[in-house]
Order: C-alpha cells, then sequence, then structure tokens
C-alpha cells in the first residue's frame, strides 16, 4: 500500500462538476493499493498515518498529529500510484490491485481512519476525479507499506 500524503490548508475533490469531498487543514491523501495488500496492512497505514506527526507546534517544529490540529482527511483512490516506468515510456500497472477488491480495502481504510476519530471526506473510486489542494509548507510525504516493516 502506498499512500502521498499531503499537509493542507485546504483540499477538494470534484466529479462532473459536483464536489464529492472537501476539508480545510489536515491531509490530501493519494491512496494506491497493491496486489500484495491486505486488511491487516490496511489497518496498520491507517494507524500510521493517524499518528504521523507533521503540523507545526508553537516553537515552528513538525511535531503535532492531525488529531493535535483537529484536522481532517481527504482520501483519494490513485492505483497509479503503482506505475511501473522500468521499461520503455508507458507505464505499467500490473502490481496495482484492481476492481471490487480494490474498492473494498480502499473503503476499509476509510473506516479505520474513521474509527480512529479521524474525519474523512472522499473522491468516488474509480471516477475521473478533480483535485484542488493547497499544500500547506509545502510538506508532502510517501509511506510505503514494504518500508514500513
Amino acid at each position: 500500500m502506498r499512500l502521498v500524503v499531503q499537509r493542507v490548508t485546504e483540499a477538494n475533490c470534484k466529479v462532473d462538476n459536483s464536489i464529492t469531498g472537501s476539508i480545510n487543514t489536515g491531509y490530501m491523501v493519494l491512496v494506491g493499493i497493491g496486489v500484495n495488500d491486505d486488511e491487516r496492512i490496511v489497518e496498520k497505514m491507517a494507524e500510521k498515518l493517524s499518528k504521523l506527526r507533521i503540523f507545526s507546534d508553537e516553537n515552528d517544529k513538525i511535531n503535532l498529529s492531525i488529531h493535535d490540529v483537529g484536522g481532517k482527511i481527504l482520501s483519494i483512490s490513485q492505483f497509479t500510484l503503482y506505475a511501473d516506468c522500468a521499461k520503455g515510456n508507458r507505464p505499467s500497472f500490473t502490481n496495482a490491485l484492481g476492481g471490487e477488491k480494490a474498492n473494498e480495502l480502499y473503503q476499509h481504510f476509510n473506516e479505520c481512519l474513521r474509527k480512529l476519530d479521524l474525519k474523512v471526506e472522499e473522491g468516488i473510486f474509480g471516477a475521473d476525479m478533480k483535485i484542488s489542494l493547497v499544500n500547506d509548507g509545502p510538506v508532502t510525504i510517501i509511506l510505503d507499506s514494504e518500508d514500513l516493516w
């Protein structure tokens, strides 16, 4: 599982010119589900994200979690995080989990975050989404389950 976490002051997702999710302070998270991912990995990644400390404290040190600042999450499914460009110029996505199983794990991830007392807005799985955000800092962190355990 791969997450691209951007600390934002605002972010939203539009599908067919309608807003499906919108937040102010928090994280805009691109969520990639790989072929080897399962519920256990998804749960661990949700916990890791909830404890991540990338907000500035009163001394301007990156030291606070999303809980500490009362932030929200805009979660966007993003299979292209598993693009493999090693051969040729056209990416391969064979390492990305597709279809219903990917959607189930994506939804499970969002529910895990909610169970960790986070407010989560979403895009629409598989839709053509237009994402707008203001990256704060900018701060962008990449979490990959293969690097964490």
